[in-house]
């Protein structure tokens, strides 16, 4: 008898001696709790984080007792983080889909530039240069997607030289001239509205609520603002085809392609809505200084990145969430305001956040590894 008849005659024993209804099952090795770790890691990537964020808070309210815990103390760190975390939402878009974008804080500069000196030096209505600015910040995200897909070049090679070009332009523009607050008081009002004062409790004492957790708190209309566009960006990821597309472009380029998606249309869009975003976080730049400076927000490329880093959005793509950025960019604003408070030097908030960096891409590796 040949193999295949062999084979075949063993088959058909098989099946008549199985159980009827009977159900194929593989043997499954007991997981230890280091396994169920990393699953449950990989499953909420944002709980640690979180956990983090609870134990800075825990560990600066004894160090500085009586100040950090002040309610205008976490007013004023929520303050801090406003722009990063804005900026840090256009990141986190980039790179879910594996890229990373070294322009944002110059494109936020540059549009940022682009409204102030457009209603302020050349007497534009503000109802026409606000829209100009977000535009400027549109057409540069579109042009690092343009370039990135249709030439596929690594997104880094491409968000370095456009950080030149966009830098070249911010300073060519702007003539390297700042915009005094009274300047720009005086022409163009709105553009500070971002930067306006308001106490929650008085809010709400208004609308005949007494919300005593909230006295001493004290923000303005950017974080409100940070607030919205980091809403908006959660429900595009999670509740439309975009966002699936985002995340599917970002974890296996090559099955979404063979799943029907058009990842470079995608990736157009991601980086163009990455370049809207720093446009807004311009408009609340200008509310936070209050005038308009090209060389502001020096550090705004690297901070974003730390923020989404931080949050727990994998460098390698598909994985990371909008509300893990936000903790992301508050566990670096308590860090640095407690250590602050606690009468250490700058050098060594630069050191603890150096070190948040390289933990949190440590744990990111450890969990891909042992879940793939």
């Amino acid at each position: 008898m040949s193999d295949n008849a062999t084979g075949s005659a063993a088959a058909e024993r098989g099946l008549a001696e199985a159980e009827p209804g009977g159900v194929a099952s593989f043997d499954n090795a007991d997981r230890g709790p280091i396994r169920r770790l990393q699953e449950i890691l990989h499953q909420y990537p944002t709980s640690i984080p979180f956990i983090v964020l609870l134990i800075g808070v825990v560990i600066f309210s004894f160090a500085a007792p009586g100040k950090f815990l002040a309610p205008f103390n976490f007013s004023l760190i929520l303050q801090q983080v406003t722009i990063i975390a804005i900026l840090g939402v256009a990141q986190t878009l980039i790179i879910l889909t594996a890229g990373i974008d070294l322009s944002v804080g110059v494109i936020m500069i540059l549009a940022s530039v682009v409204m102030g000196r457009t209603a302020v030096v050349y007497g534009v209505p503000v109802e026409i240069a606000f829209p100009l600015g977000l535009l400027a910040g549109l057409a540069c995200g579109f042009v690092n997607g343009l370039i990135v897909t249709k030439l596929r070049l690594p997104p880094f090679i491409v968000t370095l030289g456009t950080w030149s070009i966009f830098g070249a332009l911010n300073v060519w523009y702007s003539k390297s001239e700042t915009i005094r607050q009274a300047d720009m008081q005086e022409s163009a009002p709105f553009l500070q509205w971002t930067g306006t004062i308001f106490k929650p409790y008085d809010f709400f004492a208004r609308m005949g609520l007494d919300l005593g957790f909230l006295k001493g708190w004290v923000l303005n209309y950017g974080s409100i603002v940070m607030l919205l566009v980091a809403a908006v960006i959660w429900y595009v990821l999670n509740k439309t085809a975009f966002g699936r597309h985002v995340y599917a472009s970002g974890d296996d380029p090559d099955a979404a392609r063979l799943a029907g998606i058009n990842t470079d249309r995608t990736l157009i869009g991601v980086y163009a809505l990455a370049g809207f975003i720093c446009a807004i976080a311009a408009w609340v730049l200008i509310g936070r200084i209050g005038g308009v400076s090209p060389q502001a927000g020096q550090t705004a490329n690297l901070d974003s990145i730390t923020a989404v880093v931080i949050g727990g959005t994998s460098l390698f793509g598909g994985r990371g969430s909008i509300v893990g950025t936000l903790v992301g960019a508050l566990i670096v604003g308590v860090f640095r305001n407690g250590l602050a408070l606690s009468g250490l030097e700058l050098l060594w908030q630069d050191f603890a956040v150096g070190v948040l960096i390289i933990v949190a891409v440590t744990i990111d590796q450890w969990i891909r590894k042992i879940s793939s």
